[in-house]
C-alpha cells in the first residue's frame, strides 16, 4: 500500500454488527459519516475455525460466561449473502470495504469478489494454509502482527514472498492482541522495528481505549491505522465495551488527520503566518531619543523596540560607536 501522503483509516467492525446486516449498515453510515477510509468485517465459517469444545479467550469470558468460541462464533456470524449486501452498501456510500478472512473458504469467496485489498489478522499469521492461497491471488494485503515475534512475522513474509506475493504490496500492522490494550502494553518502538527490518509500510491496529498510540503512531510514520468501532460500548458482544463509539471515533479521526499535517517536514522554517507576525513583533534598532547627525551612536541613544521598520535587533552592536548620518527622532528606525 505504497502512498506517501495519505493516511488509511480503518474502522473495524470485526463482529460489532452482532449478526445483523441492519446494524452493520448503520456502522457502515457512522464510519461514512466519521471519515473512516475503510469498514472492516470478519468473514469466517465457525465450523472451520475453531473445534466444538474449544473454550473462548478471557475477555471474550467477561461477556458471557455459558458458551464455548464456536457457539459465540456461530452467534455472530456475518455469513456471505449479508457480506455481498453491505458490499453494495458501502460501493453506495462511497467508503471502501475491507474484510478478513479466517478460512480458505471465506477467502475465496471474497477473491470471487475481486478485492484489491486482504487483510490477515493477527490470528492467522502462522496459519501457512491460509497464507499460501492468499499469496497466490498477489493482491495488496495488510498483515497484522499481533501475538507474534520478529521471527514469525519474518517467516510469515518469506513464506508469503516465496508463494508470489509482491513485497510491495505488503503493509505491516504492529498490534497487541489484548481487549483492551494497556498503554504500558502498546510497544509502539516495535512497529519502527517491523518497518527497519522488512522495508515495508508499516502501521498500527490499536486495541486501546484511548487515542494517544494512534496519534504516536501517525507522528512516527504510521500510513494504516485500525481501530474497532460501534454503535453502543454497553451491547451485547466481546469487542464493544473495547471499541470507540460514532462520536468518539469521528473526533479519533480528526486526531490523526490534524497529526499528519503537524508532523510537517524536517525543514526548519516560519510559516506564512509567522512571517507576518514576525514583522510586528521582531525587534528593530530606533532612536531612544533624539539624535543629530554626526553624533554618536551607543547605549543611551539607541535602543530596540518592536517597529515594522528599521534593521534588525541582532545588528544592534554593529551600530554602537558609529556616527550618526543624519537627524532622528524619538522611535524613528535606524
Amino acid at each position: 500500500m505504497k502512498n506517501k501522503n495519505k493516511l488509511i483509516i480503518i474502522a473495524e467492525i470485526g463482529i460489532n454488527h452482532n449478526g445483523s446486516l441492519k446494524i452493520a449498515k448503520k456502522l457502515v453510515d457512522k464510519a461514512k459519516d466519521s471519515g473512516a477510509d475503510f469498514i472492516k468485517i470478519q468473514n469466517y465459517l465457525p465450523g472451520l475455525i475453531v473445534t466444538k469444545n474449544n473454550p473462548k479467550a478471557q475477555y471474550q469470558k467477561n461477556n458471557n460466561q455459558n458458551e464455548n468460541m464456536q457457539s459465540m462464533l456461530r452467534k455472530y456470524h456475518f455469513n456471505f449473502s449479508k457480506t455481498s449486501q453491505l458490499l453494495k452498501y458501502c460501493k453506495k456510500k462511497n467508503i471502501k470495504f475491507l474484510s478478513s478472512p479466517f478460512d480458505e473458504v471465506s477467502f475465496d469467496y471474497l477473491r470471487k469478489k475481486r478485492l484489491s485489498l486482504i487483510k490477515i489478522p493477527s490470528g492467522e499469521i502462522t496459519n501457512f494454509p491460509l497464507l499460501k492461497v492468499i499469496a497466490k491471488y498477489n493482491k495488496k494485503i495488510i498483515l497484522s502482527t499481533g501475538m507474534s515475534k520478529l521471527k514469525e512475522v519474518k517467516n510469515a513474509l518469506d513464506f508469503l514472498r516465496s508463494n508470489g506475493l509482491n513485497k510491495n504490496n505488503i503493509t505491516i500492522l504492529h498490534c497487541t492482541s489484548q481487549y483492551p490494550t494497556k498503554p504500558e502494553d502498546v510497544n509502539l518502538k516495535a512497529m519502527l522495528t517491523l518497518k527497519k527490518e522488512f522495508k515495508v509500510d508499516v502501521g498500527l491496529s490499536d486495541h486501546t481505549l484511548g487515542f494517544e498510540s494512534s496519534i504516536c503512531a501517525v507522528y512516527l510514520g504510521a500510513t494504516v491505522i485500525e481501530k474497532h468501532f460501534t454503535l453502543n460500548k454497553k451491547m451485547e458482544g466481546p469487542d464493544h465495551n473495547s471499541s470507540l463509539e460514532p462520536n468518539e471515533f469521528k473526533n479519533f479521526v480528526q486526531a490523526l488527520r490534524n497529526t499528519k499535517f503537524v508532523a510537517g517536514s524536517s525543514k526548519k522554517k516560519p510559516s506564512k503566518e509567522e512571517l507576518k507576525l514576525a514583522k510586528l513583533v521582531r525587534k528593530r534598532i530606533v532612536a531612544k531619543k533624539n539624535i543629530f547627525k554626526g553624533e554618536i551612536l551607543n547605549v543611551d541613544n539607541i535602543t530596540t523596540k518592536r517597529s515594522n521598520k528599521g534593521t534588525d535587533a541582532s545588528k544592534f552592536f554593529d551600530f554602537i560607536n558609529k556616527k550618526a548620518k543624519k537627524n532622528y527622532r524619538i522611535d524613528q528606525a535606524i
